[in-house]
């Protein structure tokens, strides 16, 4: 298990990899070459992805990414070291916060 701020990323087995996955939009790079995480709605700094992979966005709006890194890669942030993750799949998770009446995405 590997926590960049407020991500958290967890390797699964590819069994455990559902079937739809195979259908679901697969996320673009961004004008770096990035797969980002998740982006900082505050400072504009982003948790990234740097190297050969996927990333599958699971329906809903806290829907957990679904990462998949046939080399390995590098998890990269501006204020943050970088981590190295081994070849497979990833579930990537956002952290939450409970506030009165909802529960919302955390914003660094």
């Amino acid at each position: 298990m590997y926590r960049q701020g407020d991500v958290l990323i967890v390797p699964v087995t590819e069994e455990a990899v559902p079937t739809h996955v195979a259908h679901a939009p697969r996320e673009r790079r961004d004008g770096r070459g990035r797969l980002v995480l998740a982006l900082g709605e505050v400072t504009g700094h982003a948790h990234a992805i740097v190297g050969p992979g996927e990333l599958i966005r699971e329906p809903g709006p806290f829907g957990p990414q679904l990462l998949h890194l046939p080399q390995g890669g590098r998890v990269v942030h501006e204020e943050h070291a970088a981590i190295a993750l081994p070849k497979g799949w990833y579930r990537v998770i956002r952290q939450r916060e409970y506030v009165p009446g909802s529960v919302r995405i955390v914003a660094d």
